[in-house]
C-alpha cells in the first residue's frame, strides 16, 4: 500500500501554481517543466541522464502501477529534478516489482507530486512553451514559489553534462535484457569490433545493444580527447545522449570533429547534435521538445515511417546544415530534422532513440547499419 503524503506544489515562472500530494522526497527542486507521452517507462524515464535539470509531467493518467524493479533503469539513480504526475496508484502489481515508485522516489530524494491537473498543465506548456518550475513540499507561499520558479536558471547555455557524464572510463560486458527479442552474436575475441563509447549521460540500453551485437565496449567520460579515444585503437566511435543544450560543450565538438574520417561514429539524440556542429550546422532549443515513445518519423531514403522513443529540447537547425550533411531522417509531428549522415565520411546521426523498445523494433537496423561498419573494420584485408 503506497503512503498518504504531504501537501506538494508546482509553481511556474509566469505565476501559475498547481496543488497536490507529495510521493517522493519531501524536498524542493528547480527545473525546466517538460512533458513526456508514454504510457508505460517511467523508471526508464527517472533514470535517462538525459533529464538532468528537468521537472518531467507524464501526460498518462496513473503511474507507478507497476512498481520499480533493479533492472528496468538507465544509469545508476535517477537524474531527472522533479516529477509530476495525475494520480499514483495506490497499490502496484507486476512480476518483477521489487518495491512501489514512492518509496523509490524517497530514497533517491527525487520531489514529486501527485494530484496535478496534468491536461491543463500540458495545454499550457503546448502554448507558452516549455516553462521554468519549482516543486516543494517544504515551501507553500505561492508568491515564493513563483519567485523561485522565475530564479530557475533554465537550461539554454548551460553544460549540465558534466553533471551526469563517469568520472572514469570502464568495460562494458552486460548484454540485453532476457526478456528482450534480439538472440546474443558470439564471435572470436580477436574478430570483436571495439566499441568506443563517449558517454555525455549515456542510456544503458545503448551500450547492453552494442554488447549484444557481439563488440567489447569500452566507456569513456564525454570530456575524453580525441587522441585519448583513439589510444584505445577502437574500431568505430558511438556519440551517445546527454542533458541540456549542445553548443556549450565546445570540447566534445572539437573532439568529434578530429575524429571524422579516421573511425566511423555513430550519435544518437545529443549525439546527433554534436556530430551536426561539429560538421558546421547550428542548434536551436525547440518550443517544448520531443519527449514520448511514439514519435512518428519518416526515413528519407527508404521512404518507411518509423515509431521512435523520442526525448530531447534542442534540434539542429535545417537552414545551418552545411553541404557535407544530407537529411535522412524527419520528425513527421513537426517536420525538424531527426537524422543526418556524411556525404563522404562514415558518419551518420539520428535525433531520436533507437535502443529504446516501447513497443516497435522499427529502429533497431540502425545499430545493424552501425554494425556493419564496425565487422569491416576488422574483416581480414
Amino acid at each position: 500500500m503506497i503512503r498518504q503524503g504531504k501537501p506538494g506544489y508546482l509553481a511556474l515562472e509566469d505565476g501559475t501554481v498547481f496543488e497536490g500530494v507529495s510521493i517522493g522526497y519531501e524536498g524542493e527542486s528547480d527545473g525546466e517543466v517538460v512533458f513526456n507521452t508514454s504510457l508505460t517507462g517511467y523508471q526508464e524515464i527517472l533514470t535517462d541522464p538525459s533529464y538532468r535539470g528537468q521537472i518531467v509531467t507524464m501526460t498518462y493518467p496513473m503511474i507507478g502501477n507497476v512498481g520499480v524493479n533493479e533492472e528496468d533503469i538507465e544509469s545508476a539513480k535517477p537524474r531527472i529534478a522533479g516529477f509530476v504526475v495525475r494520480e499514483c496508484s495506490r497499490l502496484y502489481s507486476n512480476f518483477r516489482a521489487s518495491g512501489s515508485l514512492p518509496d523509490y522516489l524517497a530514497k533517491h530524494e527525487i520531489v514529486a507530486v501527485s494530484g496535478i491537473d496534468t491536461r491543463a498543465l500540458v495545454r499550457k506548456i503546448r502554448s507558452l512553451g516549455a516553462l521554468k518550475g519549482i516543486v516543494s513540499v517544504t515551501d507553500c507561499d505561492h508568491e515564493s514559489l513563483v519567485h523561485k520558479a522565475r530564479s530557475s536558471a533554465g537550461l539554454v547555455g548551460r553544460d549540465l553534462v558534466r553533471e551526469v557524464l563517469p568520472s572514469e572510463s570502464r568495460t562494458w560486458n552486460e548484454a540485453l535484457h532476457g526478456l528482450s527479442s534480439y538472440d546474443p552474436r558470439t564471435a572470436p575475441k580477436s574478430q570483436q569490433p571495439h566499441v568506443v563509447c563517449l558517454d555525455f549521460g549515456m542510456k544503458w540500453n545503448i551500450p547492453r545493444h552494442l554488447s549484444q551485437r557481439g563488440n567489447r565496449v569500452t566507456i569513456l567520460p564525454g570530456t575524453a580527447t580525441a587522441e585519448e579515444i583513439l589510444a584505445h585503437k577502437p574500431d568505430g566511435v558511438f556519440l551517445s545522449n546527454g542533458p541540456g543544450d549542445p553548443e556549450p560543450l565546445t570540447y566534445a565538438i572539437n573532439t568529434i570533429r578530429k575524429l571524422f574520417g579516421k573511425k566511423p561514429v555513430f550519435g544518437i539524440c545529443l549525439g546527433h547534435q554534436l556530430l551536426s556542429l561539429a560538421a558546421g550546422a547550428k542548434t536551436f532549443k525547440l518550443k517544448f521538445g520531443h519527449r514520448g515513445a511514439n514519435q512518428p518519423v519518416l526515413n528519407c531514403i527508404t521512404g518507411q515511417v518509423e515509431i521512435t522513443s523520442q526525448n530531447h529540447g534542442f534540434a539542429v537547425h535545417e537552414e545551418s546544415l552545411p553541404d557535407c550533411l544530407e537529411i535522412t531522417h524527419r520528425n513527421l509531428n513537426d517536420n525538424t530534422i531527426a537524422g543526418v549522415r556524411h556525404k563522404e565520411l562514415n558518419a551518420f546521426s539520428v535525433q531520436y532513440h533507437p535502443e529504446a523498445s516501447a513497443g516497435p523494433h522499427d529502429s533497431s537496423y540502425l545499430f545493424d547499419q552501425f554494425q556493419n561498419s564496425l565487422d569491416q573494420q576488422v574483416a581480414p584485408q
